[in-house]
């Protein structure tokens, strides 16, 4: 009954209301910021290397790490595998353009967290859409939804898929019994991402830090070596992309799986632009100029879809594997990985898998617990926070062994929540961004390292910082 009603509720959401709001508001972020994804990336690439100036704050490299730890995971191998076999070809096109539009959404989301983030005890910040939800739209009803709905949709929906995803990659091996490998890959999962979980943010944002950088590269550099050995039929392939792309027919004839829903669906799951997620590590960062990390997030996104998930989706279609809905998920990847490296194939499948998926999970609580001291305050009782982490981790436990469509379907309806509260606020909120943007490129101009203050945009919302000058340093 469950599975029936999460899975028709998530098609009419995917299929009606998702790629107005996400690719019509991405559009829009798009023409309002006159491209800020492509004016800026450069910029962008160099502020990421800026150092904080306190030891007790997040820098703007383990931001993006936070971040990119939630967003590259297992939706860049399993769910690009999943939407290249029901969807075929043509969703990596679509993964592509949400990549692209997304990234105005990320730059306006992230820039509006660092706007109205709070100063916490240690004089580090935190925030996120529900604060700017209740002080730029004064709503602390709405605040608070967003809040439960954040903490449903990444410690319970997303880590319980993550958790799925990762044991997922064990079924393709010889020695697994479907009732008693997913309670021992649950268990040990449960168990180092607890570890990680007790140690705080801090350790979160340097456990994915450490993890982030070496996982990508050697993912990448596994699928570089995969197109190469099959270089003869990659133009066919990348043909195949665009061409499925815009395969009308096959499109409406089955709209549910086809390229344009498992696109838009596997793609924002992967990037997460515009859903509010990333706003809570950019919140964190200390920065000179909250434009600062509206580029670093903007950027996020595009390591997620235009570096991971392509690598990915090239490496499966041209593997010699063609794409089979009987494939659908880690079968998919594994088959492809075997045929071109044998058992070691599989074996990188599965390590690779469970390090992707690891951070996403490190990287999902910590969103969850940014929310959780929203809801009961900063200074949340340790009782409740304990109990609280503990539930994360059980989560983690029992999400080995769910169901394949319910896993899914689950963590894209409550994703669909949280676009549709997130997206209508950073269009209402749109304003003091555009000012602030233009408020930093006039700066940049001027040869100066930008430094921002609440009355250069005229914000009359009252914040804990921008309110006085920080030391200028020079360019």
């Amino acid at each position: 009954m469950y599975a029936k009603f999460i899975g028709s509720l998530s098609g009419f959401l995917y299929t009606y209301v998702l790629p107005i709001l996400l690719v019509g508001g991405g559009l829009y972020f798009s023409f309002k910021t006159n491209f800020v994804q492509l004016r800026l990336l450069k910029e962008s690439i160099k502020v990421v290397s800026e150092p904080t100036k306190d030891e007790k704050s997040m820098s703007s490299f383990q931001a993006l790490m936070v971040s990119t730890a939630s967003r590259v995971g297992t939706g860049n191998i399993v769910g690009v595998s999943t939407a290249v076999c029901i969807g075929g070809a043509g969703s990596v096109f679509w993964m592509w353009l949400v990549a692209f539009v997304g990234a105005a959404s990320a730059f306006v989301e992230s820039t509006l967290a660092q706007i109205y983030k709070k100063r916490d005890k240690e004089g580090g910040s935190y925030g996120g859409p529900s604060h700017y939800i209740e002080n730029g739209m004064k709503s602390k009803a709405l605040g608070l939804t967003f809040a439960i709905i954040l903490i449903l949709t990444y410690m319970i929906g997303f880590n319980m898929l993550a958790s799925y995803n990762i044991n997922s990659a064990f079924t393709t091996y010889s020695f697994y019994n479907p009732e008693l490998t997913p309670i021992i890959v649950g268990g040990i999962l449960a168990i180092i991402s607890g570890i990680s979980i007790f140690g705080g943010g801090k350790k979160l944002s340097q456990t994915a830090s450490l993890l982030v950088p070496i996982m990508s590269v050697t993912y990448i550099i596994v699928a570089i070596i995969i197109i190469f050995k099959n270089i003869a039929i990659v133009p066919a392939m990348i043909g195949d992309i665009f061409t499925q792309a815009f395969d009308f027919k096959a499109i409406f004839g089955g709209f549910s799986g086809s390229a344009v829903m498992m696109g838009l669906k596997r793609g924002l799951y992967s990037n997460e632009a515009g859903i509010g997620s990333a706003p809570n590590a950019a919140a964190a960062a200390d920065v000179s100029h909250p434009v600062k990390q509206g580029l670093v997030q903007m950027m996020s996104v595009y390591l997620d879809t235009w570096v991971i998930c392509t690598a990915t989706a090239i490496m499966l279609l041209s593997s010699g594997v063609a794409p089979d809905p009987e494939l659908a998920g880690a079968p998919y990847n594994v088959a492809a990985l075997t045929n071109n490296f044998g058992a070691f194939g599989q074996h990188f499948f599965t390590f690779a898998l469970f390090l992707f998926g690891f951070t996403t999970l490190i990287g999902n609580y910590f969103y969850a617990e940014a929310n959780l001291k929203y809801i009961v305050g900063e200074k949340v009782n340790k009782g409740i926070l304990t109990v609280f982490r503990a539930i994360a981790v059980v989560v983690i436990l029992f999400g080995a062994g769910m169901e394949f469509g319910v896993a899914w379907d689950t963590a894209d309806v409550l994703m669909a929540a949280m676009a549709l509260i997130n997206i209508p606020a950073i269009f209402i909120l749109k304003d003091p961004v555009i000012a602030c943007m233009n408020d930093y490129i006039e700066q940049r101009k001027s040869g100066n390292n930008p430094v921002f203050k609440a009355s250069s945009i005229n914000l009359k919302d009252k914040v804990d910082f921008w309110e006085e000058t920080k030391v200028n340093s020079e360019r």
